[in-house]
């Protein structure tokens, strides 16, 4: 494992002042799978206040102290340096009630969630891996460090960690460490929903249709909105799976961009609230995309999700069964209304919405939607009144003022672009006068 400069320097001035010192964790896993590593934690038995004296002359950083960390800055990076420690118990499910610093890497190792973050590295003593996390590494095992039932009521968010890593490393969670996130899922009501939020964002974007299956236990428990489409048959020739299994498919299917998983995630939420079946057994969800943008809101916001994202998904969601045409007219509308993103986005989602059904069907409409829009984006057409050749200042000229200037404006904008008019300052200020 080879150890960037910053981080071999302050090994060295650890170990130089008489302390022993280890790279660990992630670093060290990454490395393991050839992955190079987005940052470096380095623990030690130095306890705090002698790291501190160990780099008095470096910039340091003390929040983490009580819990044993020293941030040093070096090379216009920060190195976080941690005393070995044991832990007790989490009673707010974040941060352990009392540490203990201990002397033995082991000790400190021993406290981790998973084998495979479990692992220190010295350049002169090799790996420390007293729990098998190499091995499990090989073969492609998630298993949790000691107890799992202890490891997740130490610290629920475990389990949303332990799904996350499973998917971005390809791991399978060995019996008792599956057995025990899924058993000990609802300790997660507890979290902070930041935390929350976090940690499905970076699982979302890595996920596939499998992944969301295997992991629905652990998905449904912090989104419990979502609990209701498990098996939840559709009844419906157009559709081969069940809600949640449709849902899978979908989110697996676009692609991994933050918005889009999430509008695929809640777009069909409110399904089996708006259940109905006709006379024939047939099953409907009429206003289900209505009703799913405003479970979506309420989801997104309990979340504490950016604005943004939280808007636009709501908008995907709610707008997702709104047809789309192969007509130009009718995409520089659209264009107009949401803008280009959006409208990439809703095209993207109802492509995958249809795919997902399951039944094998395909549908040109789509294609020959991308080919017409990708016409009307390179036409550089007149989407919004900003687009116009004329301005406000050009109707006040003409005497027309107040209200009537957006009026009018947006007029010209639909005569635009319903090619009834031509984006041309003379040929619109005519079209006025004429009105």
């Amino acid at each position: 494992m080879m150890l960037p400069d910053y981080v071999q320097f302050c090994l060295n001035r650890l170990e130089n002042a008489g302390y022993s010192a280890y790279a660990v964790g992630g670093c060290v896993r990454d490395s393991l799978l050839g992955i190079t590593p987005a940052d470096y934690d380095l623990c030690t038995n130095a306890k705090p206040q002698e790291i501190c004296e160990v780099f008095a002359d470096l910039p340091l950083v003390r929040n983490g102290e009580k819990h044993g960390t020293i941030g040093v800055v070096t090379d216009h990076k920060l190195m976080e340096i941690t005393t070995f420690r044991t832990e007790g118990s989490y009673q707010d499910n974040r941060h352990p009630d009392w540490v203990d610093f201990v002397d033995s890497i082991d000790a400190d190792l021993a406290r981790r969630d998973f084998t495979v973050n479990a692992m220190a590295y010295n350049p002169k003593e090799g790996y420390i891996d007293p729990f098998g996390g190499q091995a499990d590494l090989k073969n492609r095992i998630l298993r949790a460090v000691g107890d799992p039932d202890q490891r997740f009521t130490e610290d629920s968010l475990r389990i949303l960690r332990g799904a996350r890593f499973a998917v971005r490393f390809g791991l399978t969670a060995e019996e008792a460490t599956k057995n025990a996130m899924f058993r000990l899922a609802p300790r997660m009501d507890n979290l902070a929903r930041e935390r929350v939020f976090s940690e499905l964002c970076k699982l979302l974007v890595l996920a596939n249709t499998e992944d969301l299956l295997t992991f629905c236990p652990i998905i449904t428990q912090v989104i419990p909105e979502l609990a209701p489409s498990v098996d939840f048959c559709q009844n419906n020739p157009h559709h081969l799976y069940d809600v949640y299994t449709h849902t899978a498919q979908v989110t697996g299917t676009v692609p991994a961009e933050l918005t889009l998983r999430w509008a695929a995630l809640l777009h069909d939420v409110a399904k089996p609230a708006c259940y109905t079946e006709d006379e024939n057994g047939r099953g409907h969800f009429k206003g289900h995309a209505t009703v799913g943008a405003e479970q979506a809101d309420k989801i997104l916001l309990r979340l504490k999700a950016p604005t943004a994202l939280r808007e636009r998904v709501v908008l995907l969601v709610e707008q997702h069964m709104t047809p789309f045409l192969a007509d130009k007219k009718f995409l520089r509308r659209r264009l107009g209304k949401w803008g280009e993103e959006a409208t990439r986005q809703m095209l993207i989602l109802q492509k995958a919405d249809f795919t997902g059904k399951g039944t094998g069907q395909d549908d040109p409409i789509f294609n020959q939607v991308e080919a017409c829009l990708a016409e009307v984006l390179a036409e550089q057409a007149c989407f919004t009144v900003k687009d116009l050749a004329v301005g406000g200042n050009d109707l006040m000229a003409l005497g027309i003022t107040g209200r009537q200037i957006g009026k009018t404006l947006e007029q010209l904008l639909s005569r635009v672009q319903n090619e009834e008019l031509p984006n041309e300052k003379t040929a619109l200020l005519a079209a006025v006068k004429e009105r």
